[in-house]
């Protein structure tokens, strides 16, 4: 059984908070046992709990906010629209990826895959 679109809403929040916010445990502690991960779309995809904690360790100590500009959820999966700002001294990146996500009965991520590239950060 899907989880609901609720669920799965609070998830997408959760995840797009934790990502701007919080440490990467605290993003791993979203995804269940066995998900992967594919950043950008066409590398190499991350299979286990330590690959997937050391993808997302590089951002744990940056200046960021992230805010979600459209979701869409159907069945257990979901794709967003967010945009990811970082601080980087007196200058800013922004990346706005497309996130492709399905998630298991409990609302755990099972997989996500990200749609951008390097062509689509955005300094200032």
């Amino acid at each position: 059984m899907a989880p609901s679109a609720e669920v799965i809403r609070k998830t997408v929040d959760a995840y797009i908070e934790t990502v701007a916010t919080g440490t990467a445990a605290q993003v791993v502690a979203l995804y269940a046992e066995g998900a992967t991960v594919e950043d950008p779309v066409g590398t190499d995809v991350r299979t286990t709990r330590e690959s997937i904690l050391e993808f997302y360790s590089v951002i744990e100590n940056f200046d960021q906010e992230a805010h979600l500009q459209t979701l869409r959820i159907a069945g257990n999966e979901a794709a967003f629209h967010f945009s990811l700002i970082t601080k980087l001294g007196e200058q800013t990146l922004t990346i706005a990826p497309i996130d492709i996500m399905t998630f298991d009965d409990d609302g755990k991520i099972l997989s996500m895959r990200a749609f951008w590239n390097q062509e689509d950060m955005i300094t200032a």
